[in-house]
């Protein structure tokens, strides 16, 4: 981590710090032109599900990264003008919450009419990143299923294939509710030692498992699908074991 300048260093050298730290800013809110390049993809004819997840992996990408660089870099000394998290969560939910819900009305991969559906979640979901209380940056949780809606759409047409559009429907209503219920999910960027390297490690080999699948989503084998699910599946385990073991102290 660089140091932070001391008072009688030049004045110049104080700039570089703006600069970058500007820049971050700027990263962070890169993420809507990705957002944007989903939303032109969802309004065409017929809009091909696997653009959109692929500029909604780059916005979250973006959102993975630009936390860790603001925190090295002193965002918030150095450009305190501008609100990161405001940025943050603006990009996020459009990113994470409404597009993706969008698209799975937009595919039709829920049972009609398939708004009665998407829009609790949405303002669930927008109630939960007004919630204050809803990041414990300290303790490294999420309280509340973290409106994780991008990865459930994926999964959402890959359920909607098989089974058809009542299981991904059930999926989203149980999601919903865990929305406002006092449940905490690991913070992966904030998440404790050792726990943090092997939940990105973990996340990283599911990733490459979906790009992998995304070319022939969502004709993709129930075998390969299900196999995909113990991602998920894994980082709900993990998120209950640290919630206990702060518990217990």
């Amino acid at each position: 981590m660089d140091p932070e300048p001391a008072s009688d260093e030049p004045q110049i050298t104080t700039l570089r710090y703006k600069v970058r730290a500007y820049a971050v800013h700027l990263y962070t809110a890169s993420g809507i032109v990705f957002a944007f390049l989903a939303a032109a993809e969802l309004c065409a004819r017929q809009p091909d599900p696997r653009w959109v997840f692929l500029w909604l992996t780059i916005a979250v990408l973006i959102d993975c990264t630009d936390g860790p660089l603001a925190r090295r870099w002193h965002v918030k000394r150095y450009a305190k003008r501008i609100d990161g998290r405001t940025i943050d969560d603006i990009v996020d939910y459009i990113t994470y919450t409404f597009l993706p819900l969008l698209l799975v009305w937009r595919m039709q991969w829920l049972p009609s009419p398939a708004g009665l559906w998407v829009v609790p979640a949405m303002v669930v979901s927008l109630l939960g990143f007004a919630n204050t209380g809803a990041k414990q940056d300290e303790e490294g949780f999420f309280l509340g299923f973290p409106s994780y809606w991008n990865i459930f759409a994926f999964y959402a047409g890959l359920w909607s294939t098989h089974y058809g559009p009542y299981v991904p429907a059930v999926m989203l209503a149980v999601l919903t509710l865990l929305t406002v219920l006092p449940i905490r999910f690991v913070y992966p960027n904030l998440a404790v030692q050792p726990w943090k390297w092997i939940l990105w490690l973990v996340t990283a080999l599911w990733l490459g498992l979906l790009l992998v699948i995304l070319p022939h989503y969502p004709a993709v084998p129930a075998w390969l699908m299900w196999t995909s699910l113990t991602y998920p599946g894994f980082y709900r385990l993990l998120s209950a074991y640290p919630a206990r073991l702060a518990r217990s102290r």
